[in-house]
């Protein structure tokens, strides 16, 4: 059983900010509530122009909590967009890889954290991807989306994740989160299930990757001048020797990726041999549905190879409600079945 979380803000400092202080409120409640004792990083709350210009102290927060024994779990606020810049603050003299030796510690976000999902990867430590505090754990209904609450609760309480299945249902995201929002219910829809575009209807593999507009930022520096040179220097993609035998996670961002694009980073991804070493792919709903069959086709084009299983409509990442996905657990995916399950 988790008893310490400490909330941390590696991307984005928006948890600091006032106009979201009575989502923070909501959520903390809601964390106290399981009996969890919360703490904020030393800089988690300092606002967002000051956790833009110190990616210094974004890492120090992160190496402080890996460090901290009495830190059960490090939840993240939010993503973001250029959590890249750690890489020097904690590969430079091996901080990451000594803050990590041993650690059991639960290490969940999504989004830009796909980043430091990889970083942690890099320096041996396992994580949990799918779900943050703001966005989910701060949700303005009068509870946490179910689907999420669920998957949520099994990780404080167990401290790993056994099996996924999709969700019954779907959610339109808000498009404003002021107060007047408190209690009031996402639009709802009916869930298809776990959609088998193409391959064997079950595979197995430990699962990695994230977001991949985040993803194509190792690749592209269209947003960041600097972001592929210092991706590069600290070899941040995973060699094709490490992705041998795992599955891919692809899900996409409230940016709604144009189909063009979404077509040029699966080329860049497919570039770097990835596909022809894997076991499969995972991919998540895009958020409200947009451009779901576009991406469902260019994913199958693209990849070009038609014995890779790549399944469908998986309720993780930016779309809601989230489950929350291990890395680095062997994982058995059967779309017959309806379910993700995992040799914890």
């Amino acid at each position: 059983m988790i008893k310490k979380v400490a909330i941390i803000s590696l991307s984005r400092g928006i948890i600091g900010e006032s106009f979201v202080q009575h989502e923070v409120k909501i959520g903390l409640q809601r964390l106290k509530n399981y009996g969890l004792e919360v703490i904020f990083t030393e800089n988690a709350l300092k606002g967002m122009d000051f956790i833009q210009e110190h990616p210094e102290l974004r890492a120090k927060d992160l190496l402080s909590a890996l460090k901290d024994p009495s830190i059960d779990m490090i939840l993240c606020a939010i993503g973001g967009d250029d959590t890249y810049r750690l890489l020097p603050y904690l590969f430079e003299n091996y901080e990451l890889q000594n803050a990590v030796k041993n650690n059991k510690k639960i290490f969940l976000g999504y989004s830009d954290t796909t980043m430091n999902h990889f970083m942690l990867h890099k320096a041996g430590m396992n994580t949990f991807y799918g779900q943050a505090f703001l966005t989910d754990v701060c949700e303005l209904e009068n509870q946490m989306l179910l689907y999420t609450k669920k998957y949520f609760e099994e990780l404080i309480q167990t401290g790993a994740i056994k099996e996924i299945r999709p969700s019954d249902v779907w959610y339109t995201e808000r498009t404003a989160f002021d107060e007047f929002q408190i209690g009031i219910p996402k639009l709802q829809h009916k869930n298809q299930g776990f959609e088998l575009l193409q391959g064997n209807p079950v595979f197995s593999g430990k699962i990695l990757g994230g977001c991949i507009e985040t993803i194509y930022d190792i690749f592209d520096n269209t947003r960041y001048s600097d972001s592929v040179e210092l991706c590069s220097k600290y070899e941040l993609f995973p060699s094709l020797d490490d992705w041998k035998g795992k599955i891919l996670l692809l899900e996409s961002s409230e940016e709604k990726t144009a189909p063009a694009l979404y077509k040029k980073m699966l080329q860049k991804l497919k570039t770097t041999g990835i596909f022809s070493v894997i076991n499969g792919v995972l991919v998540g709903k895009p958020i409200d549905e947009v451009y779901y069959d576009d991406y469902k086709n260019l994913l199958a084009e693209v990849i070009d190879n038609p014995d890779l299983p790549i399944l469908y409509n998986v309720n993780v990442g930016h779309a809601s409600p989230k489950c929350i996905i291990p890395f680095g657990v062997e994982a058995l995916v059967d779309a017959e079945n309806q379910s993700i399950t995992f040799k914890n």
